[in-house]
């Protein structure tokens, strides 16, 4: 059976953050788009079904996989997810007919690293060829597989338990996997083929989604949920935040000096990198030249929308009912905020929704930050939260293959 795709380093001085500390942030990178991309996994899945063709050989192993995912998989998963894991169940049948698909332990991940390699690694080794983007649905589809199996299990992790010697959480979540699929793109991308990771979210979809969420012809509820969760975009955009730390803002996070009107500051209990506490505050200046962006202007409209009756403690981002109440004991969620997201985009009319996610705002805040505000690199890594090591891989969020390029052909005229 050939071998994986090799998984490249990047050779650095002795200056530079080592192999292994960048290799474990691209890890860390590849995970955080993997989240991002599992939240549209059926469309992920859709377009590249045809790499899984359903006319599997009618044989011992094809007959035990589809028994398996008929009766193991939930009646809300589509038709997809079954023949990907059917293909994966009946690959490792064939090459072993002891292969239990049920069973979790230290070779899962290598086993789901082999059936991907199978599927996406060179034609000239003896693999199909086909592209990255089946590399990520496959891996989409296979958490799906486990995440069936062990219900109980944390969607976070994978480790080892001490305890029990058993391991516990997701082997599509192992660092085996994350490695792998980072040298698979690193292989995809020197053969010249784009792959496909969480796009960015620009400045004019941030304005586009200004005018949609604060549409005057919306119902009331409509379009106070609507301007809830805008602000709730601008921040995540504007701050360069991870969407589930824009969720846990607090109105406590808030300092705003009565009757200041150029800024405010935020600050943040803690961070992922920073679980201890975040010493720093965010000053963010009002935008008299774009008032959409201008967090300030959000501020009062929220403050406006809430009213005096909100007891201005707890969660930040409250829920808002059909009829436009403010509900303070439903505070927003991450998965909320994220189906709204979707939804947004899809009535906006963006046909590769499907690229985007919640971590599209950290990225298109970074390009923001670079591109039109002409912030150095080091300035943003301060700004995002990135340490030395992570800003070895904070290029991917300055530059994505996905994201617009439209105005290329200007660049050398106006830079």
């Amino acid at each position: 059976m050939p071998s994986p795709p090799n998984m490249s380093t990047v050779p650095l001085n002795d200056s530079l953050p080592t192999d292994e500390e960048i290799e474990k942030e691209l890890c860390m990178l590849d995970l955080e788009d993997a989240d991002s991309l599992l939240k549209h996994v059926q469309d992920l899945v859709a377009l590249n079904l045809d790499d899984f063709p359903d006319d599997q050989v009618d044989d011992e192993a094809a007959r035990y996989a589809a028994r398996m995912t008929k009766a193991s998989i939930t009646d809300g998963t589509r038709a997809g997810h079954l023949r990907i894991i059917r293909h994966y169940i009946t690959f490792h049948l064939r090459r072993n007919k002891n292969w239990h698909a049920k069973r979790v332990d230290e070779q899962t991940p290598r086993d789901i690293a082999a059936f991907i390699s199978q599927k996406c690694g060179p034609v000239a080794e003896g693999f199909e060829g086909r592209k990255y983007s089946t590399a990520v649905s496959t891996r989409a589809a296979l958490t799906m597989w486990y995440r069936n199996l062990r219900p109980n299990e944390s969607l976070t992790e994978w480790r080892l338990d001490s305890a029990t010697n058993t391991w516990r959480g997701l082997p599509t979540r192992s660092r085996h996997v994350s490695q792998f699929m980072v040298g698979l793109e690193k292989t995809k991308a020197k053969s010249g083929e784009v792959s496909s990771s969480a796009r960015a979210l620009a400045l004019e979809d941030i304005h586009r989604l200004y005018d949609h969420c604060m549409n005057p012809n919306l119902s009331l509820g409509e379009r106070r949920a609507g301007t809830v969760r805008f602000i709730a975009y601008l921040l995540a955009w504007l701050m360069l935040l991870r969407i589930d730390e824009v969720i846990k803002l607090k109105f406590e996070n808030i300092d705003k000096i009565p009757g200041e009107r150029k800024f405010i500051n935020i600050t943040l209990t803690t961070r992922k990198q920073n679980q201890t506490g975040v010493l720093h505050a965010w000053k963010l200046h009002a935008n008299d030249d774009d008032p959409k962006i201008c967090p300030v202007r959000a501020f009062i409209l929220l403050a406006s929308l809430y009213g005096h009756n909100i007891k201005k403690s707890g969660p930040l981002f409250l829920h808002v009912s059909a009829g436009g109440a403010v509900m303070q004991r439903q505070p927003l969620t991450a998965s909320v905020l994220s189906r709204a997201l979707s939804k947004d985009l899809q009535s906006l009319g963006y046909a590769s929704w499907a690229l985007y996610g919640t971590h599209s705002f950290r990225r298109g805040g970074c390009q923001y930050r670079i591109k039109i505000k002409k912030w150095s690199a080091d300035m943003v890594a301060a700004w995002g939260g990135w340490s030395q090591v992570e800003a070895v891989t904070m290029f991917r969020y300055f530059y994505s293959p996905n994201d617009n390029h439209e105005y290329m052909d200007e660049y050398d005229r106006n830079y």
